[in-house]
């Protein structure tokens, strides 16, 4: 898995009831893309990301 600033995690909901999660990432911390990443979510609130195999990232058009 490799991204770049601005692109987006998605996670996948992994029970029924759990809504997928969609958040912006700020910061790569792994090289040449690869993770740890922090990801701004929504609310605001940030998390250090080590992606699962229920993640995608979805690049930035821009």
């Amino acid at each position: 898995m490799q991204a770049t600033v601005g692109d987006r995690l998605h996670v996948h909901g992994k029970h029924v009831g759990n809504p997928d999660q969609l958040g912006e990432i700020v910061e790569v911390r792994g090289s040449d893309g690869k993770p740890p990443y922090l990801v701004r979510y929504p609310d605001g609130h940030e998390a250090l990301v080590f992606p699962g195999p229920d993640c995608v990232v979805e690049r930035d058009e821009a």
